[in-house]
């Protein structure tokens, strides 16, 4: 069980798997309130990056899924890194279906939405782990400009326009599933410049160690293409957030 390679080798070296930076992890944390002993799930985990500094920070226990082995192990190494080795746990696992014994607070895709088929499954899922009171946290992309073409689109590595909404639609789509907003927050281009452009220098690294590699064109053929790519499209055109959702609760009139 495992991600495709190509992405093991391209964010070997990240800690974060998406466009989040440090400092962003600590304000979604702060935002959150959380409560020292709070139980955290993350779905996607990732390199654990998120509960081994909430855990520090805050105090949190967690629980981190995710397939890709090498990201598990640099989780467990990461969370022995900052001495929070009995308060989270991460497990090599497929996150696509996974649901808790122990109701979370807080339950966590941020990034990894196509475990539940896209957002509203992703978010179904969530919520079977979820204590009555808790919190959905979604992380996904959004439209920061609409692309006046398809191919514009696929340029952002989306499929179609329709793949993503713009930022107020996308937050409107929540309040139909039923799903209050109650906190957010946003990359900014800074953050999208370390995700996407740190995966350059570990491609050429990786290319000079292993030349002869079976993915050693493909890996060529990004490191000579991405930049550019990147620059023309992903980084004008596309957003990304984690939008922290609760259950709407039911008013009842007098």
């Amino acid at each position: 069980m495992d991600i495709p390679r190509i992405f093991s080798i391209t964010e070997s070296a990240h800690r974060i798997h998406n466009p989040f930076t440090p400092d962003k992890f600590a304000t979604l944390g702060a935002a959150l309130r959380l409560a020292a002993g709070a139980r955290v799930l993350d779905l996607g985990s990732g390199s654990g990056e998120m509960l081994c500094t909430w855990a520090r920070d805050h105090g949190i226990v967690g629980t981190g899924i995710d397939m890709s082995p090498l990201f598990t192990e640099q989780a467990k190494q990461r969370a022995e890194e900052l001495g929070v080795t009995h308060q989270v746990e991460f497990i090599h696992d497929d996150a696509a279906g996974y649901v808790s014994d122990n109701k979370a607070d807080v339950a966590a895709c941020v990034g990894a939405t196509w475990i539940g088929g896209g957002v509203v499954g992703t978010i179904e899922l969530l919520a079977r782990s979820l204590r009555t009171g808790g919190i959905i946290l979604i992380g996904e992309p959004y439209w920061r400009q609409l692309p006046p073409t398809e191919e514009i689109a696929k340029g952002c590595l989306a499929n179609a326009i329709s793949d993503f909404l713009p930022l107020p639609e996308f937050i409107a789509s929540f309040d139909r599933l039923g799903y209050d907003v109650v906190e957010m927050v946003l990359a900014n281009q800074d953050g999208w410049d370390r995700y996407e452009a740190a995966k350059w220098l570990t491609m050429r690294r990786w290319l000079e160690a292993n030349p002869d590699d079976e993915l050693a064109d493909e890996v060529r053929s990004k490191l000579t293409t991405e930049p550019e790519r990147y620059a023309t499209y992903t980084r004008e055109y596309l957003g990304w957030g984690v939008f922290a959702l609760m259950p709407r609760l039911s008013i009842k009139k007098a």
